[in-house]
């Protein structure tokens, strides 16, 4: 009997379409989210049943597999993680949107990828390959061609989405830290949780709206499923093999993901440029599924 795929893939192919799995997972949300907004749902309700049924999925899936949860200093970052890390990240994010464009938050968060490549460089001290230096740069230039034209904005909102970049990448730089000797969905699951019970006491400070209509709620219970459970847990998985760096440049797949599922869903036309940007954003992603973004160190003559 042959063994499942991924086991007779090399760690760093294996990493790469993990990574890419979670790209895809979370480039469905935005469409599942306008459908669950436009049943008069509010961020707060929708944040807060996503992040809690995430977070049990998780759980559960974490029991079942008997993966051992984290214990002590290392529960309590992951906890924190989840509170702080996506609360802040989200609440720059959403907060950006309501003075700037959307494709202008969108591009200022996508920064991300190159700000975890020079945040990963100091705290390893290694330097960027030249070869991962320049799949940042078409990576970040195929993220610009996919959201398309950008609208001006307020200097207030421009900063918050700067903010929403910079917290989800410590985000990333100290969760690839913690996620050695756990789990994929029990990692995931004390992550959510964090990010539940900031959400949950958020739902009912705001008396938050829930859905009405059964459509919306098969969105949002698809948000949970896959926009949170599969993404987040193998994005974990992904950040476990590659490191924080490529999981990050390789995550830029996901606004390709979410122009084109708009495009097969909502009638949304695909321009030359936004397809020139996502090939752009895939060679980007095949160039570093090869090789990896350090080699050198930055003390090396």
């Amino acid at each position: 009997m042959s063994r499942p795929l991924l086991t007779t893939l090399s760690p760093r192919l294996t990493g790469t379409l993990l990574a890419l799995t979670s790209a895809a997972s979370f480039g469905v949300m935005p469409v599942l989210t306008k459908v669950v907004y436009d049943d008069g749902t509010g961020v707060p309700g929708l944040l807060s049943i996503r992040f809690s049924l995430a977070a049990l999925l998780l759980l559960l899936l974490a029991r079942l597999r008997h993966e051992a949860l984290p214990r002590g200093r290392q529960l309590l970052t992951m906890f924190l993680l989840g509170a702080i890390g996506y609360g802040v990240e989200s609440l720059c994010y959403f907060a950006a949107l309501t003075t700037i464009s959307a494709g202008l938050s969108a591009l200022l968060l996508y920064l991300y990828p190159a700000l975890v490549v020079v945040l990963t460089a100091v705290l390893t001290r290694r330097r960027p390959s030249t070869k991962a230096t320049t799949c940042v740069v078409v990576a970040s230039a195929g993220t610009a061609l996919t959201i398309g034209p950008l609208q001006g904005g307020h200097s207030t909102g421009v900063l918050l989405g700067l903010a929403s970049a910079l917290a989800y990448c410590v985000y990333i730089v100290v969760s690839s830290r913690q996620v050695r000797g756990t789990g994929p969905f029990a990692t995931s699951g004390v992550v959510m949780g964090g990010a539940a019970v900031v959400y949950d006491v958020g739902a009912v400070v705001t008396h938050a709206v829930v859905p009405h209509r059964t459509s919306a709620w098969l969105a949002l219970l698809t948000v949970a499923l896959v926009g949170t459970v599969v993404a987040v847990s193998t994005f974990f998985a992904a950040l476990e093999r590659l490191g924080p760096a490529d999981t990050a440049v390789i995550s830029t797949f996901e606004p390709v993901v979410s122009v084109v599922v708009a495009a097969l869903t909502l009638g949304e036309v695909l321009s030359t440029r936004q397809l020139v940007g996502g090939l752009l954003v895939l060679a980007a992603v095949a160039v570093l599924a090869r090789a990896p973004a350090y080699v050198v160190p930055l003390d090396a003559p």
